[in-house]
Parts: C-alpha cells; sequence; structure tokens
C-alpha cells in the first residue's frame, strides 16, 4: 500500500480547499452589523390598532395635550418626530373608534383625539412662529401668504389667501364673471340678498338688546339695592337710568333710589 503517496494527496487537496476559501471570502463583500438598532418592530396593520391590553378596558389612563410652552424648547428635529408619533396616534384612535362603532360598543377616552389634534396644532403655531421668525430676520417680511379682504359672490366681506395662477386676472373667468362691472356682485339678486342679509343682522343685535334691557328691568325689581356699577359693568350696552324709570323695575314698594 503506498503510504506516502495517499499523504502527498490529502495534503495537496487541503491546500487546494484553504485556497478556494480564501479566494471566495476576498470577493464577497463585509457588511456591518449593527448590534443594537433603534428601530419599532414592524407590526404591519397591527401598527393601526392599540395594544390588546387595551381592547376591553372601558377607562385608559393618559395624559394631557403638548402645551406651547413645552415645544417651543424643542428642535425642529424633535417636533418633526413628535409630529409623526401624534400621527401614528391619531391613525390608531381613529381606527379604533371606528371599529368600536361597528361593533356597537364604547370608544373609551374619546378626549384622547382631542389632545391629539390640539398637540398637533401646537406644533404647527411653533413651526410657523419660528419660520415667520427666521424670514423676518432674513428678509424683513413674515413669510406669510398675503390675505387681503374682498368681496364674494354673495357681497359679504372674507378674507382671501393670494396664490399664483398661471393666466392673468384679465382671462381668468372665475374672476372676470362675478366681479366685472355687471357681474354677479353687482348684480340685482346679489345686492337685494345682502340687504336683506343685514336687515336680519340689525334685527338680531336690536332683539339681542332688548333682551338684555328687560332682564335688568327684572333684576331691578328683584334686587332693589343690588350694586349699580357691577350692574352697569355686566350690560354696558343697557341704559340702566332708563330701566330704573320704566314700571317693570319697580314692583310693589317704594323705589329708593
Amino acid at each position: 500500500m503506498n503510504i506516502p503517496g495517499i499523504r502527498s494527496l490529502f495534503k495537496t487537496s487541503v491546500a487546494l480547499y484553504h485556497h478556494s476559501y480564501n479566494v471566495v471570502g476576498a470577493c464577497v463583500p463585509v457588511f456591518n452589523r449593527k448590534t443594537i438598532h433603534t428601530t419599532n418592530v414592524v407590526k404591519d396593520l397591527m401598527e393601526f390598532f392599540d395594544t390588546k391590553k387595551n381592547w376591553k378596558e372601558t377607562n385608559i389612563k393618559v395624559g394631557r395635550a403638548w402645551k406651547l410652552d413645552e415645544l417651543r424648547i424643542k428642535s425642529n428635529t424633535d417636533l418633526h418626530k413628535l409630529w409623526y408619533v401624534l400621527l401614528k396616534e391619531r391613525n390608531m384612535l381613529y381606527t379604533m373608534e371606528h371599529a368600536c362603532n361597528e361593533k356597537v360598543r364604547l370608544f373609551p377616552n374619546p378626549e384622547r383625539i382631542d389632545k391629539v389634534q390640539e398637540s398637533m396644532n401646537n406644533i404647527e403655531t411653533v413651526v410657523r412662529e419660528r419660520n415667520v421668525a427666521y424670514y423676518q430676520l432674513e428678509t424683513g417680511e413674515t413669510g406669510e401668504r398675503p390675505v387681503t379682504d374682498v368681496v364674494n359672490v354673495f357681497g359679504l366681506p372674507e378674507k382671501y389667501e393670494k396664490k399664483e395662477y398661471f393666466i392673468p386676472q384679465f382671462m381668468n373667468s372665475r374672476w372676470v364673471k362675478p366681479y366685472l362691472e355687471h357681474g354677479i356682485v353687482n348684480s340685482r339678486a346679489v345686492k337685494k340678498f345682502f340687504r336683506l342679509y343685514r336687515e336680519k343682522q340689525l334685527n338680531e343685535k336690536r332683539r339681542a338688546r332688548n333682551r338684555d334691557f328687560h332682564h335688568v328691568q327684572h333684576l331691578l325689581k328683584r334686587f332693589p339695592d343690588m350694586d349699580m356699577e357691577k350692574l352697569k359693568a355686566e350690560y354696558p350696552d343697557v341704559d340702566i337710568e332708563r330701566a330704573k324709570r320704566s314700571r317693570k323695575a319697580r314692583g310693589h314698594f317704594m323705589p329708593k333710589y
């Protein structure tokens, strides 16, 4: 039996194996693997639902909304992260509210939606404040879209935010048709509507003024010794002296004033 030949063959095969392994290892790129990561666990559509331990709860303990003073001390990066956290929370609450309505069950703590919406509104307020401060420092302007007072097609005043159009104003039929000299705004129907609308507003003010006057008369009738200064401060639009001279304010006794 040729033992030396077998040994040489074995050594040659082992050397070829190690050589091929090193070549393959050199060709494969090396990826750096992170042992710690901060991303959330992917839960697919379950991200739109609350945790299962809260499904059968009738009262869930939650905190208050974010205040403006707390958000003003945070950086833009933190506000950006907090916005998406609140956005996910709002979508989850809407999904849970819809699921509870489908199953005719009571949605626990519905004020959570209001708190999340209040926090998101406060974030928008803080971001707008920072943008206005930046533009005023750099350009001397607020950077906000300019707003003008215009009249709508019903003849009522309203606020209009200016924006860019791809055609000039005189070619824009949506503007020319209502606002020309003989357009919809100046038509007889709009003028009649505006006249009746103003009449309705004046009638509502007159009724409110009469209600306050009659209420003051009853107060003077029931409490003749009340403080007149406080009464004037509470009802500044009411003529107190005229109310005191009326018959409804006297009652069945001799007034002391």
